[in-house]
């Protein structure tokens, strides 16, 4: 099949998700073509398979702002048109699906759109006044809409009126051996007789940032811990700001941005994701493939992926202390420790392989191009 991916490139869960699948649908002999204004930051490799077409966001005296839907929709149809693309996956439905929709209007041929809702596109975006009947609009005129976690689909339910049905397809990850550099790896952050406790964001409020700081400082006073930062966003500054603070500059390293997600959070003792809101926990659940436990909040998608006191940890929104002494409880005990590190790789890599998921994908796009 010939397929166009359209997500944002950047750090977040639904650019990892779509990139992700974008690559295994290339090893699997699919031709996959990326549509989005930056080369996505997990495509550091190059396939035959893969194209990357660069939308252009045009600057006009006369808009206040730049319209990348409108680009987006005429770079959609001219990839569709000249690649002759069976079927395009947008990941968002705002704006996505809705320069989906209008690239259907512009193709010569009958355009099949697959719709991926990952979250925020629904709970936050498609919830304010301004998109909300846009967001709806863009649900039922896709061919085929999907969501990321049983969660995302009764939350949708409950915030649009539409009749379109909404399939459920986890997101998932490729586990890779990194036995041999592991040790190396770890030991830039830590000691071997200290805890590595780490987290992963694109540092957004709903992150709760603050919170993983306090945990950690928690933690720290009763065990030797290092707490290791990767990602970056608007809370980069207010969280170095309040490591200073709590003087834990010395057992705190702010790593970035990274592709190589997967290394660093592998070498961890324990995942720190103490957010708001996540539909799906695509970090947790990279953690997780590598037997790397993880004490978050029971809110959204969590619950799915994790079961309390067996594959993770949780605890009520803001509840820092439960969260604190749940991991020093855990870190505490080894015997404890290794049994649920064994059981959240086993289920992380079972239910949550990419054989499984991307074959309903695929799925998914053979029934779109038999709609008419």
């Amino acid at each position: 099949m010939k397929i166009g991916m359209v997500c944002y490139p950047t750090i977040g869960g639904s650019g990892v998700v779509a990139t992700e699948l974008g690559k295994q649908l290339a090893r699997r002999g699919h031709e996959v073509h990326f549509i989005t204004y930056e080369i996505p930051f997990r495509l550091t490799e190059t396939h035959s398979q893969i194209s990357y077409h660069k939308v252009d966001v045009l600057e006009y005296d006369l808009f206040r702002y730049p319209d990348y839907a409108l680009t987006l929709a005429v770079k959609i149809a001219e990839v569709a048109d000249r690649q002759c693309l069976d079927v395009v996956h947008v990941h968002y439905a705002v704006p996505h699906a809705v320069s989906a929709f209008l690239a259907k209007q512009l193709t010569r041929n009958r355009l099949r759109v697959v719709t991926t809702l990952h979250g925020t596109d629904i709970t936050l975006v498609g919830r304010g006044p301004a998109y909300h009947q846009l967001a709806c609009h863009s649900i039922e005129v896709s061919d085929i809409v999907t969501a990321v976690s049983q969660y995302l689909c009764k939350q949708t339910a409950e915030l649009f009126t539409n009749t379109k049905p909404i399939l459920y397809i986890p997101n998932f990850i490729l586990p890779k051996d990194l036995k041999a550099s592991s040790q190396r790896i770890r030991r830039q952050f830590a000691r071997d007789d200290e805890k590595l406790l780490v987290h992963v964001s694109n540092f957004r409020p709903l992150k709760r940032l603050g919170d993983v700081i306090e945990i950690f400082e928690s933690v720290s006073q009763v065990l030797d811990a290092r707490l290791l930062l990767v990602g970056t966003g608007v809370e980069m500054d207010e969280t170095r700001r309040l490591v200073a603070e709590k003087h834990l500059s010395d057992c705190v390293t702010f790593y970035g941005a990274s592709p190589e997600v997967d290394t660093l959070v592998s070498v961890a003792d324990l995942m720190l994701l103490p957010s708001s809101q996540e539909s799906f926990g695509l970090a947790a659940l990279e953690a997780m493939v590598y037997g790397v436990p993880v004490v978050a909040t029971e809110t959204g998608g969590l619950p799915e992926l994790i079961l309390h006191g067996e594959t993770g940890l949780l605890a009520p929104i803001g509840d820092v202390r439960s969260m604190a002494q749940q991991s020093i409880d855990l870190l505490s005990d080894d015997d404890r420790y290794r049994a649920m590190s064994c059981a959240v790789r086993s289920v992380a890599r079972e239910k949550y392989s990419p054989m499984n998921i991307v074959a309903q994908y695929e799925a998914v796009y053979a029934t779109a191009m038999t709609l008419t």
